[in-house]
């Protein structure tokens, strides 16, 4: 991939919230005519093998999108490392965008999530972190829709 590229840089972990991240950088790569780069980092002391890994961003394209892009350009990665800089380390420059996963709830990390943090505080480019619509207020949404079959 060449460098000068613009790049939508994605974090995937299979979490709902980096799905609904992977479904809006998709959005974004088209919208930009960027390159999509979905990165899934394995920290060092990960036991689970790179093919497992790629099998994991193949799901989550299976989920997110129905598969994988044919009308944008895709480089997959897997990365060894902490996720914060492996995905700061994929953005190319300022032009690119990056794309978190970031959950509803934040009594589980009281100072905020750290790859975000990191993200934020390295990235040369913007950051949009993105969350996955609560299951509550999807599900009641696709029940009471008018193409919703009675039951």
């Amino acid at each position: 991939m060449e460098r000068d590229e613009t790049r939508v840089v994605v974090g995937v972990d299979g979490s709902p919230d980096s799905l609904a991240a992977l479904r809006r950088a998709a959005l974004e790569a088209s919208v930009r005519g960027a390159v999509l780069v979905p990165v899934l980092a394995r920290r060092p002391d990960d036991k689970v093998p790179e093919r497992a890994a790629r099998l994991l961003l193949d799901a989550a394209f299976d989920v997110a999108l129905g598969g994988w892009p044919n009308d944008i350009l895709v480089h997959p990665t897997v990365a060894t490392g902490l996720p914060g800089p492996a995905l700061v380390a994929a953005v190319g420059g300022p032009a690119d965008l990056l794309l978190l996963g970031a959950p509803h709830h934040r009594w589980a990390h009281p100072h905020g999530d750290r790859t975000a943090r990191h993200c934020r505080g390295h990235a040369p480019c913007p950051v949009l972190t993105v969350s996955a619509p609560p299951i509550g207020k999807m599900a009641a949404r696709i029940a009471n829709s008018p193409t919703a079959a009675p039951s």
